[in-house]
């Protein structure tokens, strides 16, 4: 690497300009987070899979229901529901994000390019929602979730570099600000382009078959504006990272250039390819050494022990939930379209909603209680989910009953989890980007724990009711765990 790439801009701190593109990235990002995880793609694939609906009477209600048949997806000779399937490759995506993060963040700060991993998943992440456009039918069904897989590792593992930059671009007391300016431009650029797709759907579309057109051109422009806008955050984002002196004679696997050198001068191609991977083994070494370190420091802190426990339990039901209730509202509930993104339009307004009025109520009641509240809120969405039934009358409005209920307490939780926990570190602590690292890789193994064992309910009982009621079981030790924190006063009066 060269002393002019190395080079830093001057200036680098509270740079309105470097700032802002860091915050344009928040912009092209989450339309991934809506479009493709929260909306548009889960139905896409729910009608794909489903083969055709069938009419049952319901004597109740004395009317007639069209009930889902589903095709079922044979892997390794064992058919499985496409539900279950969907789970689990959300499962794998997480679990690549897991064991890939400690180390490319650790790599990137070796050799001083997290811009460039930056780049390389975000245009993972946008040509694989480009990619979805080629998912036509159950004859490339694995194609589809192949795609689905990458785009998620690509907006994950972009997100572990476009975090670690908030400390190199901007002092303590502009951090928060500019998160919450990332926040709202994500917020406001994700809902613009779910509404452009609907409008396209709903409105221009004549017909079934022009519904699906338009519905791959939606998955086209939103790796396209993923794609698009993050140019302007790469054009003006430094590349930023603490450079060491001993990195491998030329990095081979990083460099595609390198890999057609004869390397005569260091021993031979293969000479450097072994320096490379011994290189590439000690860094890996690290990052997991580094990650279980922090963790055994933070829990060896009673207060820390408690609520990252407990935060790992409702994390599990929460997260789960939240990337499973699309696929709920279509198969158990037959939700019409156009009105299940209009439910999730409305979470994703609750949710900044709730996060405000969590944040106010934790100024009077403390933090410990209002997450106690939050979660005991989840338990009771989560059971009023099992009694939603399609054959009752009234079953589409108390899906929106539930819908109300977790839009409210998602912001709220998520928004309070995050503060409890800065509150809790250590004070003046140079090593908040470990242990932040750490929070986020607990939060992904929830994912991972809760995707699979939802995925292996609904293959086992046929009913995503009763997966969700058994997230009620992690709920309920996250509630008991979080009321060990002691409560303790700050100097700024405020109560943990």
């Amino acid at each position: 690497m060269s002393e002019t790439e190395n080079r830093q801009p001057k200036n680098i701190k509270n740079n309105p300009k470097i700032m802002k593109a860091w915050a344009v990235y928040d912009w092209a990002n989450s339309v991934y987070s809506l479009v493709i995880t929260s909306t548009i793609f889960p139905i896409y694939y729910s009608i794909l899979t489903t083969a055709y609906e069938k009419k049952e009477y319901v004597a109740e209600t004395k009317t007639w229901i069209d009930v889902p048949v589903r095709h079922m997806i044979k892997i390794f000779g064992e058919e499985y529901k496409p539900d279950t399937v969907y789970g689990y490759s959300l499962t794998i995506s997480f679990l690549i994000v897991v064991l890939l993060s400690p180390f490319l963040s650790s790599l990137a700060d070796t050799i001083g390019n997290k811009k460039s991993f930056l780049q390389f998943f975000c245009y993972l992440g946008a040509t694989s929602c480009m990619g979805l456009a080629m998912f036509t039918g159950m004859h490339n069904v694995f194609l589809g979730l192949l795609f689905s897989i990458t785009a998620s590792v690509g907006f994950w593992g972009s997100l572990v570099f476009y975090n670690s930059f908030l400390p190199d671009i901007a002092t303590p007391d502009r951090q928060d600000a500019l998160s919450s300016r990332g926040y709202v431009y994500g917020y406001i650029g994700s809902v613009v382009l779910v509404v452009i797709c609907l409008v396209l759907i709903q409105v221009f579309a004549k017909g079934a078959a022009q519904q699906l057109l338009f519905t791959r051109i939606s998955f086209l422009l939103t790796g396209a504006w993923w794609f698009g806008f993050s140019q302007y955050t790469f054009k003006h984002l430094p590349q930023f990272g603490d450079v060491k002196d001993k990195l491998p004679k030329d990095l081979v696997l990083l460099n595609y250039k390198n890999i057609f050198k004869k390397h005569e001068e260091q021993g031979g191609f293969f000479e450097v390819l072994k320096d490379n991977m011994s290189f590439y083994k000690d860094i890996a070494k690290e990052s997991f050494h580094e990650l279980f370190k922090v963790g055994r420091d933070l829990f060896k802190d009673r207060n820390l022990k408690f609520f990252l426990s407990s935060f790992f339990f409702y994390s599990v039901g929460m997260q789960t939930i939240f990337l499973m209730a699309t696929l709920f509202g279509k198969s158990e509930i037959n939700l019409a379209q156009d009105k299940l993104i209009g439910t999730l339009l409305v979470i994703q307004i609750e949710a900044i909603i709730g996060a405000i009025i969590f944040s106010r109520l934790s100024k009077r009641i403390g933090n410990r209680n209002v997450i106690s509240i939050a979660i005991i809120l989840w338990i009771a969405a989560c059971i009023w989910a099992y009694f939603l039934k399609k054959e009752s009358p009234t079953v589409e409005y108390q899906f929106y009953g539930v819908a109300a209920v977790v839009g409210l307490v998602m912001g709220g939780l998520q928004a309070m989890s995050r503060s409890t926990y800065s509150k809790l570190l250590p004070e003046n602590s140079m090593e908040n980007t470990t242990y932040f690292s750490f929070y986020d890789v607990l939060e992904k193994i929830a994912i991972i724990i809760g995707t699979f064992i939802f995925a292996t309910l609904i293959e086992h009982f046929n009913n995503m009711r009763i997966a969700a009621l058994s997230m009620t079981i992690f709920f309920a030790a996250g509630l008991i765990l979080i009321r060990f924190l002691k409560v303790k006063m700050r100097t700024d009066r405020e109560t943990l």
